[in-house]
């Protein structure tokens, strides 16, 4: 039997024996094709190969890059450097937001920015440390009020509101004395 598999774009061709093509027949879960003529079998083991293996990967390949002006498909044609690049990295333009190309360098900016307000926050409340915990924790890092007060151990939440509300103030206050 010859099985046609599709790679890439390209058929290859393989030549199958009896022992073989019956392990090829299991792998795809097929019935055995003794009331079947030896063609007919080897049409059906064909097309069942088709729809499991050669048609959705190519189908899905295809349809991504058909209306593309240039895809990996086309590497050869840039002086053979397909050696030099990385198949399976998209190129920057396939992609709707190139962020995901400099993630590592946009959380370290987020962190510094970050670490640079608590910074500011802790140095313009530095005589209440309690209020300045409450707002970076409530107001920075989203933890809800009832939670922040059961963890330092308060049971009364409008403290920790209270210590909220003067804590925005002095810093608003404050944000216009900033140096930038």
């Amino acid at each position: 039997m010859l099985l046609k598999i599709r790679y890439d774009q390209e058929f290859q061709f393989i030549n199958l024996n009896s022992e073989e093509k019956k392990q090829l027949m299991l792998s795809l879960s097929l019935d055995d094709c003794k009331e079947l003529s030896e063609e007919e079998c080897d049409k059906y083991i064909q097309t069942e190969f088709d729809n499991q293996f050669n048609k959705p990967e190519y189908n899905s390949w295809h349809k991504f890059y058909r209306h593309r002006g240039y895809s990996k498909s086309q590497l050869d044609d840039y002086d053979n450097s397909h050696d030099t690049i990385d198949i399976n990295v998209p190129f920057m333009d396939e992609v709707m937001d190139d962020r995901v190309f400099y993630k590592g360098e946009i959380e370290i900016t987020e962190r510094m920015e970050c670490e640079y307000i608590c910074n500011w926050i802790l140095k313009v409340l530095s005589k209440k440390p309690k209020w300045a915990d409450a707002f970076i924790s409530v107001r920075m890092y989203n933890i809800p009020i009832k939670k922040y007060a059961s963890n330092i151990g308060i049971s009364d939440t409008s403290i920790i509101s209270k210590w909220i509300k003067r804590a925005s103030s002095k810093l608003q206050k404050n944000y216009k004395n900033r140096h930038i």
